[in-house]
């Protein structure tokens, strides 16, 4: 009778397992399976998210306007409440790769193969090949969420090689991603409010024309005849460098301060501000990566970073110093104002 009892029991187990196991989580190869998926049978999306940033001195805050249509149509619009010259939009079309200022009336065309060549926190294809790539990524599952733990492809920045993504239990998109730097500790966070799939398009609306017209802030970056001050900000990171000379360059329509720091590795950075914007009619090329630098977004080529930031051109330029070195200074460049 014991032994029929303790049968029964064996039974009774082995069949609570099976019923638990058949309705309990995903395993880590279905959710990748339905990430996949999904990725393959979209037509496209759009997101809003909050992305916030630890990379410099200060925390630095962005909204984000994602809009992706399959195959390769990308734009990526960018506010900063720090910025009072707009936002910045990261556009991919037909005609190639671009980051718009359409407040300032500039834009770029990079030589890249963006958002292919590394990770990109914000676009849903990239967290998912990330999270494909990756045969060591980490699994495991909340109340609402499936969460997997990445090493991270910054082709410009070797500073961050984790990443943290949730996808949600329902949709299988974005919820939340944090970056890491080597301790773990979360130097990017990305946070999406929404997220649309197979939204509807206009046929423009990954125009040059139409994104650059998109700022009804349009204007000369002297407005109401007020001028201009070129307010000089000196870089909370030099590598060990100091500023060893301040040249002063007066420009017809502005002005041009030059500061050159001398140390183990030397570079030179330029600021420029020009009391009106020309009017290009066609974008300046730039061979290099797009880098985010904290408050705005940088032309990354392997000695040399260009940005704008508030109407002022930034220029930081060494044959010495590493592309991670670089990023580091420019992105450190939010110091005070050196009158």
């Amino acid at each position: 009778m014991k032994i029929l009892n303790f049968s029964l029991r064996l039974m009774v187990f082995g069949l609570l397992i099976f019923v638990l196991a058949a309705c309990g989580e995903k395993s880590q190869e279905d959710v990748v399976g339905e990430l996949q998926k999904n990725v393959e049978e979209m037509t496209g999306y759009k997101a809003k998210a909050e992305m916030l940033m630890n990379t410099g001195q200060e925390e630095q805050k962005f909204n984000i306007d994602i809009w992706h249509q399959q195959e390769d149509f990308y734009r990526v619009a960018l506010s900063s409440e720090t910025d009072e010259k707009g936002s910045q939009i990261i556009l991919k079309n037909e005609e190639g790769v671009f980051v718009l200022t359409p407040a300032l009336e500039k834009s770029f065309k990079f030589q890249t193969e963006w958002p292919d060549n590394g990770s990109q926190p914000y676009l849903y294809q990239s967290l998912v090949e990330d999270v494909i790539a990756d045969p060591e990524a980490a699994f495991e599952t909340t109340e609402a969420a499936y969460v997997f733990k990445t090493k991270t492809n910054y082709q410009s920045n070797n500073n961050l090689p984790f990443q943290e993504i949730h996808f949600d239990k329902e949709s299988y998109t974005p919820v939340q991603v944090k970056v890491l730097d080597k301790d773990e500790n979360a130097l990017v966070e990305v946070k999406f409010s929404s997220f649309e799939m197979n939204p509807t398009f206009n046929e423009d609306d990954f125009s040059m024309d139409k994104n650059m017209a998109s700022n009804d802030a349009s204007a000369p970056a002297s407005a109401d005849g007020e001028e201009n001050v070129l307010e000089v900000i000196m870089p909370e990171f030099t590598a060990g460098a100091e500023v060893m000379e301040q040249r002063e360059v007066e420009l017809e329509n502005g002005k041009r301060v030059i500061l050159t720091f001398d140390g183990e590795k030397n570079f030179t950075l330029v600021q420029e501000q020009l009391e009106v914007v020309s009017t290009l009619s066609s974008p300046q090329e730039v061979e290099g990566d797009i880098v985010n630098l904290g408050n705005t977004i940088g032309a990354l080529s392997d000695n040399k970073i260009e940005w704008n930031y508030n109407g002022v051109d930034y220029t930081l330029a060494s044959d010495e110093l590493t592309r991670d070195e670089l990023i580091q200074v420019a992105q450190s460049v939010q110091g005070k104002a050196v009158k």
